[in-house]
């Protein structure tokens, strides 16, 4: 079972504590950390949130304008909700948003 998930945090180092909270395996030999349940995590960072536009010198007509949320996609693995602690930082987004897992579309 797979579960794709879409969050969106205060900042970065919320996201990376929250990630870093959650299970993990060390290789004995490397003694490298792995993500434990073959989930797969997408940083997205901070998105734009409207169109921006260049002209052909490349000088910005329209800046972008970026999110003050950090975004990140997750494709859980055996899990059939968000992990404990995670489902406050879930959204929802029409369509696939500004990321999606191969295959798979976001809310299916």
């Amino acid at each position: 079972m797979e579960l794709f998930k879409k969050y969106e945090f205060n900042s970065q180092e919320q996201a990376e504590d929250k990630i870093a909270a959650l299970p993990h395996i060390t290789e004995n030999l490397t003694e490298e950390s792995y993500l434990e349940g073959d989930h797969t995590i997408v940083k997205l960072g901070y998105l734009v949130t409207n169109t921006p536009e260049w002209d052909e010198e490349g000088n910005a007509i329209v800046e972008p304008i970026y999110s003050d949320k950090y975004s990140i996609d997750v494709l859980w693995q055996g899990l059939d909700e968000s992990p404990y602690g995670w489902k406050s930082y879930e959204i929802e987004v029409e369509g696939n948003g500004a990321h999606s897992f191969l295959g798979r579309n976001f809310g299916e």
